[in-house]
Formats: C-alpha cells, structure tokens, sequence
C-alpha cells in the first residue's frame, strides 16, 4: 500500500511533512559529519584530562571509523529486511545515548567504547536514512532535489564542526561529545511523527546469517587493519597476517553469497559498470579528501601556528559553497547527468589538489589557499550528490538499503585506506633535522598522493562518459552493456528523460508515452532474466 507522503511525492508535490520528514534524515547525516569532524579538534585536551597516550588517543577516532565502516554492509541490509523506519529510529536513539555517555564518563577505555557505539549506530542510521529518501521520492527531478539537499547536509555538518569544534573545546571537550545528542533527541522525537512507516520485507528467503557475520567480521578487520598498519608496520608479520585474514574472510564471504537464497549482498549488483564507478568514485573521491584534510590540518596548525579555530575557518569556503549550491544541485543533475557532473567535479578536485602543491611557510590566504578550498567546495557540489544519485537510480526499493550501505562502506573504507598510506607516506619522509621548510618538504609526497588519488577518480569517471548503451537491452546491463543487476541499467544514457541528459530537443508526447510504457515492459523482463 502507498502512503501518503510517498504518493505526494509520486505528484511531484512538496507536502509540510515531505519536507519535514527530509529534514528528520538530514538532521541524522548533519550529526554524523558533525561529529566526525568536530573530535579531532578536541582530542589534545582529551588527552591532556584523560591522561592518554598517543595510541589510545587514536583509538578515539579510529573507534568510530571501525564501528561504522566495519557494520555498514549489515546496517543496509537491515533496513531492508526489518523495516527502514524501525531501524533508522532505533539506531538514533542509540546514538543519542552514546552521545551522552561519551560526555560525562572519566575513562579512556569508556569514551572509546562510545565512539565505538556511535560508529555503530550511524552505520545503520547511514543506509536506513538513504533508502528512505530513495524509496519515498520517485526517481527523477524530485529525487535528486532531495538527494542535493540530503548531501549538501553532510558537507554543512562537517563544515560546521570544525568551527564548533574550535569554539566549544575552549570551554570543555566534554561540550564536543555532548553536542549531538539533544539534536539526535530532537530528531528521534520528530522522526517517530514524521517519517513513514515501512513493511518488512516478506519474500527474502529467510536471514543470510553467514553472510553476515562473515562480511561484517572482514569489514572489521579490514578497517582495523588499515588503521593499525602506520604505526606497526605495513610489512610488519601483523599486518600481512591480517591482511591475508582479510582475503580469506572475503572470498568465503562471496561463495557463501553466490549460495544464500537471501544474501547480504546479491553479487549481481557488482556486474553493473554504472555501480562499480559509484562506488569505486565514492573510495577515491572521500579517500582523496581525508588525506588532504589531513594534511593541510597539520600544515597549518604545526607550521603556520594557526589555532583550531582559525585553521577551521580556512576550510568554511569550500562548505559554504557546499551548503549554497543544495538548492540547485537537483536542477542541475536533470540538465547534465550524473556522469558529466562527476568528471566536471573530480577534475576540479584535482586541480584544487595541484593548486596546494606550491604553499609555502609564508601563504597569503586569498592566493595560495583560498583557490584550492573553492575547487575543492565546488567539487564536492559536485561529485558527493552525483554520486549517491549513481548508486541509488534503477534500483529496486528492496534492494535500496543493500546498495545505499555499499556505497557507504566504500566511502568509508576509502577514508581509511587511502589516509592510512597517506600517513605512511609522510611518516616515511619525516625528516632527521625537522626544520619548517624540511617538515614542509615531508609534506608534499603526501599531497602528490592525495591528488593521484584524485586523478584515478577523473579516469573512472571519463570511462563513464565513454560507455555507450547497447540498445534496450542495456535497461538490465548497465550503462556500459555489461550485466547488471535488477534494474540498475534503467538509469542509462538510452532511457533518462530528455532533462536527464541535457538535451533541450522538444519530444512528441504520445511517442514518449509508448516509449516510456516499452522500456518499463523490457526493464520488468531484464530484472527476472538477471537476477542471481
């Protein structure tokens, strides 16, 4: 049965509650970029009231990274099998009493376990948010309105943080942790009037619980892995061993899912060449950008002797540019495309990255810094949006939380990976006589990295454009004619609306009609001649 919200939705019509229940999603992903990026300010007084070492201090932010890209893959399907609705309010809730209990506990160990426990929560708040939007507003024009506006939430949370950050450890740290929760509460509070009510999923031939444990246990041990490997070696016995661990815990993973009547993840899915650029977009595109956030953190801050504060106003060009461009990105998704907007946007990435290469010990801001940060702002505009639209399009809405968890595990573990030999990079470097201008030196092979990373995203995204659709059969195999899963390829260059593509030739309106009603006929029969 359609609810009302979603057959206003299916009207092209922004209801008060439409608007409220978006709102609801977006508080929750405005709180998990805020607190993402409102610890690391805080972590030298954490360290200083809590006594921690450095690798406990670490553990701080790496907890979070853990619970949250480890528990994704699982987060997604959950919202799926259980219900969207049930599963996104009770992870809030969680999150909200983790919030709290990281703002008043006295140990080291505790506050970790707290961060763990937001990781985790947001790793079902995550997907279960995303599919929500995805299965309440119809694919097209109002999807992607709405799919802007959800994204452009997360660059603002960020943005935010770093300046609240800086503002609120003046007074105590404990103010950064405590932060989220009466914002989740209010959420949480609005979410359970708000946002619509979801079945089960009935036919899903039963719990892949092999599945499951073991794709969340290789999860886990990836992130972990990668996060520990800078500081015991990455060709250290543990960290090859891990490694290895990881590769077997993955490939029993996939046999069990080629097995399972209702797996975790349907392998199909993978088989679509618009998907794998999402995701393999998603790693490079988050992952190119933590290692520069990284970077230029330390640049400022440990050479120039730029407070928190003063370095996190630094970067608000590039959110405030985010945050002004979330009621255009929809229009401007219909006009061009996914694929165009992603190559536009990670070529500015790139450019914004080259840019950073020349700072010096002595920058003029408006010169030497400012011009990346707005590259980099409109990039994100951009790629981030385009991205999510990618993933999600074509899908069916009982796969929406499956696919949404994907693409979040990728921007997860992209961070990770891509930070951690970032890090090691820099750390290889580290010079014996650390003058300015030699740790300034250090520095650069970093940033080299950083905007290869950036370059290899451009390349997949100018595949994308390359593709070409192989008649009506791409509507199941994707945009570049290989399998695709159930309906993934109904999003291609053959099939989107005129809007869609850019194009501005007039079009007869009974031929669009028939031609609309054939693809949706040869989309149905694609989806059951595909499907594992």
């Amino acid at each position: 049965m359609t609810s009302p919200l979603t057959a206003s939705a299916s009207e092209g019509r922004w209801t008060p509650r439409l608007w409220g229940t978006l709102l609801v999603l977006c508080a929750a992903m405005f709180l998990d970029a805020l607190d993402v990026s409102m610890v690391g300010v805080a972590l030298p007084s954490i360290a200083s009231d809590l006594d921690l070492s450095t690798s406990a201090l670490q553990w701080i932010v790496s907890g979070y990274i853990l619970g949250y890209g480890g528990l994704l893959l699982l987060g997604g399907r959950t919202a799926d099998l259980l219900g969207r609705r049930q599963v996104f309010l009770v992870a809030l809730a969680v999150f909200a009493l983790a919030s709290l209990l990281g703002g008043l506990v006295d140990s080291g160990p505790l506050l970790i376990a707290s961060r763990f426990i937001k990781g985790l929560s947001a790793a079902f708040t995550a997907p279960a948010g995303l599919s929500i939007i995805t299965t309440t507003f119809p694919e097209g024009p109002l999807r992607n309105r709405a799919l802007s506006i959800y994204t452009t939430c997360a660059a603002t949370g960020f943005s935010m943080g770093l300046v609240l950050s800086g503002l609120l450890t003046e007074a105590s740290w404990r103010l950064t942790m405590l932060l989220p929760a009466p914002i989740a509460l209010i959420a949480l509070a609005a979410g359970l009037k708000l946002l619509p009510r979801s079945a089960r999923e009935r036919d899903h031939n039963g719990y892949d619980v092999p599945g499951a444990v073991l794709g969340t246990a290789s999860m886990l041990l990836l992130v972990f892995t990668v996060v520990q490997a800078p500081e015991v070696g990455w060709a250290s016995a543990r960290t090859l061993l891990s490694f290895l661990a990881v590769a077997v815990l993955l490939t029993v993973f996939l046999a069990v899912e080629r097995r399972s009547p209702g797996p975790l993840i349907r392998l199909g899915v993978l088989r679509s060449g618009v998907q794998i650029r999402a995701q393999l977009g998603a790693m490079t595109f988050f992952g190119s950008y933590v290692g520069f956030q990284f970077l230029v953190t330390l640049y400022m801050q440990s050479l120039l002797g730029w407070s928190a504060l003063h370095t996190a106003l630094a970067f608000l060009p590039a959110g405030a540019l985010v945050a002004l461009s979330a009621t255009k990105m929809g229009a401007i998704v219909d006009r061009f495309g996914t694929p165009r907007l992603i190559a536009v946007g990670f070529a500015l990435m790139t450019a914004g990255y080259a840019l950073f290469l020349g700072v010096d010990l002595d920058p003029v801001y408006a010169i030497a810094v400012l011009p990346s940060m707005l590259l980099i702002g409109a990039a994100c505009a951009l790629v981030f949006p385009s991205l999510n639209i990618q993933a999600t399009n074509g899908v069916d809405d009982h796969e929406q939380g499956m696919v949404s968890g994907l693409l979040n595990t990728s921007v997860q573990v992209g961070g990770a990976i891509f930070l951690a030999i970032v890090t090691a990079v820099v750390t290889a470097g580290a010079p014996e006589d650390p003058t300015p201008q030699a740790v300034l030196d250090s520095y650069r092979p970093g940033l080299i990295v950083v905007t290869g990373v950036a370059v290899a995203g451009l390349l997949i995204a100018l595949s994308g454009l390359r593709a070409r659709p192989a008649g009506p059969s791409a509507v199941g195999a994707g945009s570049d004619g290989s399998a695709g899963s159930a309906g993934f390829g109904a999003f291609t260059e053959s099939t989107r609306p005129a809007e869609a593509t850019g194009s501005n030739e007039p079009t007869d309106s009974t031929d669009s009609t028939d031609s609309t009603d054939s693809t949706e006929k040869e989309a149905a029969v694609a989806r059951v001649s595909v499907r594992d």
